[in-house]
């Protein structure tokens, strides 16, 4: 099963590790410290050129990538615990 990110990005919910809320997370140094040093190390996708409301941190093939979204956390919870497209498992959003 895939969750739309966002504009045309999918991620496989398999690959999800988390969903953040933007605005919650940057509030802490840890939060801060964690995007800047994904953005340093060229981890860092941003989707959509509209204002960013969440980042989805995923990995595949043993590469962590942060996307960037313009997408509520609180909205892609909800489309994963519908199980938009199937049944997999709903995932916590922050």
């Amino acid at each position: 099963m895939y969750l739309h990110l966002g504009d045309e990005v999918v991620a496989s919910y398999d690959e999800i590790i988390g969903i953040f809320d933007l605005d919650a997370v940057t509030v802490s140094a840890e939060g801060k410290k964690y995007l800047r040093q994904a953005e340093r190390g060229g981890r860092v996708v941003g989707i959509s050129e509209n204002l960013p409301k969440s980042f989805i941190v995923c990995e595949s093939k043993g590469r962590e990538t942060v996307f960037i979204s313009p997408i509520s956390s609180a909205t892609l919870q909800k489309r994963v615990s519908r199980g938009i497209g199937g049944d997999e498992p709903g995932i916590s959003a922050e």
